[in-house]
């Protein structure tokens, strides 16, 4: 998985660590490690005879898959090569993930994760259904599922939601919204938005000093001091979420139909203050911070 191999300086790093790493994974079947070579390198350089590990039952490109996943959580990051690679063979393996998806297991955005499977060479199945982040599966042509849920709609007009939705493959959500469309007169597919206006004053500014999270992320991923504490680890999924979400945030806002909207964006601005008041904490002079 790592192009460049075994990286000594995070085994000698992994070894003064003194709080239990994770355990590795091991494949049951052939006592493989699938991940944590790094730390099991470093219990051998202390000169430790057994180590925590958890064994896996699966196949090899399931094992893969659960390798990269881990590796966001604690492991040493992958290089931005060694993500697209990952992606574009969890791409093969598992073309019926989304997007998102694989982007969420190999650290990459939803964006770079559609790049590399437009240019795979390889010969992947080709699929009318994903499943998404969440574990459901959706069409890829979100205006076929809605047709097909507007003919079942027709055919069973008292039928529920889920009904629906397991009927034309859609998401309840979608259901209720094409449900909402026809009964105002109106076309089942929710027409494009034309695009936003130029920002101007705060908006404007905020937009500007915008920095890439992906390399400031990278660099938090390398302190053991974060990685191996289980508040740590969280803080880092936190971080990660956020980081992968900002490159295609603008993209759901679409997903969000009319009669959610005021909650979305209730929740939008007490996730927004309270990430505002964990930085004004950290920005605290009383706070003894690693550098």
């Amino acid at each position: 998985m790592r192009s460049k191999g075994i990286e000594q300086n995070h085994v000698a790093a992994l070894a003064e660590v003194d709080a239990p790493l994770p355990p590795i994974l091991v494949d049951r079947k052939t006592m493989r490690v699938v991940d944590g070579m790094h730390r099991l390198l470093a219990a051998l350089l202390n000169g430790r005879q057994t180590i925590e590990a958890e064994l896996f039952d699966g196949t090899a490109d399931e094992g893969f898959l659960r390798a990269v996943r881990e590796n966001v959580v604690h492991g040493l990051p992958l290089s931005q090569a060694d993500r697209r690679a990952a992606a574009a063979r969890i791409i093969v393996s598992h073309p019926h993930l989304s997007d998102r998806a694989i982007a969420r297991a190999s650290g990459l955005g939803a964006k770079t994760v559609a790049a590399v499977r437009r240019s795979s060479t390889a010969v992947v199945p080709q699929l009318n259904t994903r499943v998404g982040q969440d574990g459901r599966v959706r069409p890829l042509n979100g205006g076929e599922g809605r047709r097909r849920a507007m003919a079942v709609l027709a055919e069973h007009p008292d039928a529920s939601l889920r009904e629906v939705a397991r009927l034309s493959g859609v998401s309840p959500a979608t259901v209720s919204d094409v449900r909402r469309r026809l009964a105002a007169g109106e076309s089942p597919l929710p027409s494009r938005r034309e695009p936003a206006e130029p920002r101007t004053g705060a908006d404007s500014h905020r937009n500007q000093s915008f920095v890439d999270p992906v390399p400031v992320l990278e660099k938090l991923l390398r302190d053991p001091s974060l990685r191996h504490k289980e508040g740590g680890r969280q803080l880092l999924q936190l971080l990660r979420q956020n980081a992968v979400g900002v490159q295609d945030l603008m993209e759901l806002s679409d997903a969000v139909p009319s009669h959610c909207r005021s909650l979305v964006i209730h929740l939008a601005q007490q996730y927004r203050d309270a990430w505002q008041s964990f930085a004004e904490k950290l920005d605290e002079p009383a706070c003894a911070c690693p550098g």
